[in-house]
Parts: structure tokens; C-alpha cells; sequence
């Protein structure tokens, strides 16, 4: 009876053990494998993975995650994502077939993320089950539209002088602390109410300085159509590599779905610093300045990406803004003449003229828009005129002025016009200008309506005066922003408009 009892238990187990069997599910999938040799400051050499390509997505030990980007006949060159410290030699890797995606979609704006796509702002995780690799190729040129829709910046100097059309790439360049940031902000928030979705990308700022562009943004109400990419100083070389091309994915999903979207990459010589720190350690050769040979085309196939569509493809658009910082303002340094290459125009922000007061402090002769009047609304192209020779002028002749030698009369009329000029293109910071304001501010400059305003109050003058206009002449205002154009009639009574206020405004100041 006892070898009956051990022969049923016997056949108990085996049954046990077959059905655990049958829940058992293999993957037949064959994964191409390898193991780490060699790990440190964020990167990894591999020995084996033969079918390796660039670009590729790694996973290591099954927790962390690599990006190919050196092949070699004996192994292959990897930056690590995550947990830069903890990959070790020995682990054990394998290939994904895959390159690396962040989540995208309407529910990544008005969120602070990190390049991989986790939120960072403390204001809960997101549930997004779509994503967009970070690598893709630019929009074929047949799949383009014309670039011929402004895209207004609210900064007079630009809008009237270098205008950025929907789908231009326009740079931001000058040394630091002249500006730049602020002017790039000042375009994310003047985009408030005209449907364009915008992304900021910090690369290598301080945590403070991000800190407080976020919350200037939310501030103005602007952090609402905005997505934050942050990769700060502390942050890795990989992740500070990657950054741009997530907020890239991010802006793109948006213009394949029709919506007109803003990216400023803030900034691209941090990211080529940060890229040549990552060259140098995979032992690629270095070139000039020590950059590895493809920083061309790293930033190219970046910038490339933004464009405008056409209607077939549905009409939407990415502009991009990246910005580079200069050294002593030498623009014939090599990253500022690979980028100024790569883009449609340059915004010039000059040292000088920015501690002289000028702000925004462009260089006019230094900037340029090679789209040009095509992405300028008639009247604004028609108000400028001859703004940027006349203030070309002025730069020139100020210079000889200085000297005290004495001066003819045209000369003089040119300078006191070139003065009035330079005044009233000077802007506070967040101080943002409509269509309709800009236009009338234009009439007044160009047209020697203000000769009679001391230099050093035309500033003044002016804002407060473009204030009187919508608080007693809205119907005005509105007349010209929605024709976006100046008529002659309307020009007759803002000028009969400004005789009355100049007595006020003056008769007012003496008392």
C-alpha cells in the first residue's frame, strides 16, 4: 500500500509540473548580445553586438539604456541615459533594434521634463501612451510649403528689420549676457493667444536660470502652451546631447498634426560642448578646436527637421530659434559659422550697443532674415521703408560725430532722425508690441512725427502715447490690427492724435 500512496504523489508533482509548464511563455525573438569592457564618465565600449547600428538604442543588465555611437570592427561605442555611475564592466548588453523615444502629444505643454520624458516639475507623472523617436528624417523638399506667414516676435527691431516667417530657422547670436534668452522668451510669450504651441530647450543652463524662465512663463500665462526640456549644467553629456532632439520629437508630433509650433534650442554651443566631451572620450579624432568632424552635422540634421508644410501634408509648421553664444563677438569661431550657415538669418546681439542702453541691443548691419518682406504683413513692410539704411546711416555718421568736428546740415538731420529712430526701437523687457503698434510706431519714426520730442524722452514718449491710443482710441487700434495695414486716413488721425498729446504730455511733464 505505501509504494501505491509514493506512485499517486509521484504523478501529483508531474501533473503540478506540466501545468506550470504550459503557463510558461518563451520569447523566440534572437537578441544579438554582448558584454561591457570598459565604463566611464558616461560611456561604455562593448565587445561583440555585430549587428550593431548607429544611432541604436542598448539595454544594459536589463536597467539602464545606451545609445550607439561609435561601430568599430571589435566593438562598439556606447553613451549611457541613466544612472551614468552604476554600468559596470562585465554587464552583460543587448540590442533593442529600436533608437531612443520620449512621449509626445498636447499633454507634454505646460510640463517641465527632462530629456528622457519624465516630469520634473513635481506636478504628478504623465500618462501618455504615445511616442516619437528622437532621431528623424527632415521633411522632403516636395512636402514643403512657401514661407510666407509671420511669425510676430512683438520686438519692433525684429518684426520691422528681420522678420521670422512660420518654418524659418532664424539664430540668436551674440556673446553672453547680452540678451539673448530674454529675447527668446519674449517670442514664446508674445505667441499668447495665436495658436502656436511653443517648446524651450535648455541645455546646460543653471537649474536657477531654468527655475526662473519657468516661472516668468507661467507668470505671464505662457507655460500653458510651452514644454520645458531641461538638461542642466549637472546634468550628464549624454542627456545634454539629447535634449534638443527630444524637444525636436516633441515640436514635431505637433506639426505633422497641423498646429503651427515654436522651438528655441537655448543654447547649441553648450551642445556641441557637450557632444565634443563625448567624441573625446569614445577616442574620435578631433578637428578645429578640438570638436569632432560630423558637428556640422550634428546641428544640420537638427535644424533641418523645422519647416513648413504644405497643405497636402497638412499645413502645420516648426520655427526654429536656436541660440549660440560668441566669445569676445567673434562670429567666425566655429560652431557660429557652422549654425549661421545652417539657418535662414541671424539676430546679432551686440555687446556695445547693449551696455551703451540699446536694447534690444540689435546689430543691424551684422543681421539679416533671408526670408525677408515674403514673411512680413504689407504694413509693416510698407511703415519700415527705409528703417534699416537710415539707422545704418546713423550707426556710420555717430561715429565721426564723436570726434566734435563740425557737422553740415544734412549730416545733422540725418543724425537727429537716425537718433529718434534708435530711441524708439529701444524696448523694456516683456514689454511686447501688437501688429497695430508696431505699425503706428513705424508711421511715427519714419515719417519725423517725433522731431520735436527730446532724444532722451522718445522712449518714454512713445509707450505712453501707444497707451493713450488704446485707452481712448481702441476703435483705431482695432481698425489697424485687423486690417493689419495703416491707411492713409488712419495715419491723418493718429497724427492729429499726437498734436493734442504732445501738448499734454509736455504741459503735463512741466508742472
Amino acid at each position: 500500500m505505501g509504494n501505491q500512496t509514493e506512485k499517486n504523489d509521484y504523478q501529483i508533482v508531474r501533473e503540478n509540473f506540466a501545468d506550470k509548464l504550459a503557463d510558461i511563455s518563451f520569447d523566440s525573438k534572437n537578441y544579438s548580445t554582448g558584454r561591457v569592457d570598459f565604463a566611464g564618465d558616461g560611456v561604455v565600449r562593448i565587445v561583440g553586438l555585430p549587428n550593431a547600428k548607429y544611432g541604436e538604442l542598448l539595454d544594459i543588465d536589463g536597467r539602464y539604456r545606451a545609445i550607439v555611437l561609435d561601430l568599430e570592427e571589435s566593438e562598439v561605442g556606447a553613451i549611457v541615459l541613466d544612472a551614468v555611475q552604476s554600468v559596470s564592466a562585465g554587464m552583460l548588453v543587448k540590442s533593442t533594434g529600436q533608437i531612443v523615444e520620449v512621449p509626445v502629444g498636447a499633454e507634454m505643454f505646460g510640463r517641465v521634463i527632462a530629456p528622457l520624458g519624465n516630469p520634473i516639475d513635481g506636478l504628478g507623472s504623465l500618462e501618455i501612451s504615445k511616442s516619437r523617436p528622437i532621431e528623424a528624417s527632415a521633411p522632403m523638399i516636395f512636402d514643403r510649403g512657401r514661407v510666407n506667414e509671420p511669425l510676430q516676435t512683438g520686438i519692433l527691431a525684429v518684426d520691422s528689420m528681420i522678420p521670422i516667417g512660420k518654418g524659418q530657422r532664424e539664430l540668436i547670436i551674440g556673446d553672453r549676457q547680452t540678451g539673448k534668452t530674454s529675447m527668446a522668451v519674449d517670442i514664446i510669450l508674445n505667441q499668447k493667444g495665436k495658436n502656436v504651441y511653443c517648446v524651450y530647450v535648455s541645455v546646460g543652463q543653471k537649474s536657477s536660470s531654468v527655475s526662473n524662465i519657468v516661472h516668468t512663463l507661467g507668470r505671464f500665462g505662457a507655460l500653458e502652451y510651452t514644454c520645458v526640456v531641461c538638461a542642466t549644467a549637472s546634468d550628464s553629456a549624454p542627456l545634454q546631447y539629447i535634449a534638443p532632439f527630444s524637444g525636436c520629437a516633441i515640436a514635431e508630433e505637433m506639426m505633422y498634426d497641423g498646429k503651427d509650433v515654436l522651438i528655441v534650442y537655448d543654447d547649441l554651443s553648450k551642445h556641441a560642448v557637450a557632444y565634443r566631451a563625448m567624441s573625446l572620450l569614445l577616442k574620435r579624432p578631433p578637428g578645429r578646436e578640438a570638436y569632432p568632424g560630423d558637428i556640422f552635422y550634428l546641428h544640420s540634421r537638427l535644424l533641418e527637421r523645422a519647416a513648413k508644410l504644405d497643405e497636402k501634408h497638412g499645413g502645420g509648421s516648426m520655427t526654429a530659434i536656436p541660440i549660440v553664444e560668441t566669445l569676445a563677438g567673434d562670429i567666425s569661431a566655429y560652431v557660429p559659422t557652422n549654425v549661421i550657415s545652417i539657418t535662414d538669418g541671424q539676430i546679432y546681439l551686440e555687446s556695445e550697443l547693449f551696455n551703451a542702453g540699446v536694447r534690444p541691443a540689435v546689430n543691424v548691419g551684422l543681421s539679416v532674415s533671408r526670408v525677408g518682406g515674403s514673411a512680413q504683413f504689407d504694413g509693416i513692410r510698407r511703415a519700415s521703408g527705409k528703417l534699416r539704411l537710415d539707422l545704418s546711416q546713423y550707426r556710420e555718421l555717430a561715429v565721426f560725430a564723436q570726434f566734435g568736428s563740425e557737422l553740415d546740415g544734412a549730416t545733422s538731420e540725418i543724425l537727429a532722425k537716425g537718433a529718434r529712430i534708435a530711441e524708439t526701437l529701444k524696448q523694456p523687457l516683456r514689454c511686447l508690441y501688437d501688429v497695430a503698434h508696431e505699425m503706428i510706431i513705424l508711421h511715427l519714426a519714419m515719417n519725423e512725427l517725433l522731431k520735436d520730442v527730446p532724444v532722451d524722452k522718445v522712449t518714454e514718449f512713445v509707450q505712453s502715447f501707444i497707451e493713450f491710443l488704446d485707452t481712448d482710441k481702441a476703435d483705431i487700434v482695432k481698425e489697424i490690427s485687423d486690417n493689419k495695414l495703416l491707411s492713409l486716413e488712419n495715419g491723418f488721425l493718429i497724427e492729429d492724435e499726437l498734436k493734442e498729446f504732445y501738448d499734454f504730455y509736455f504741459e503735463d511733464a512741466a508742472k
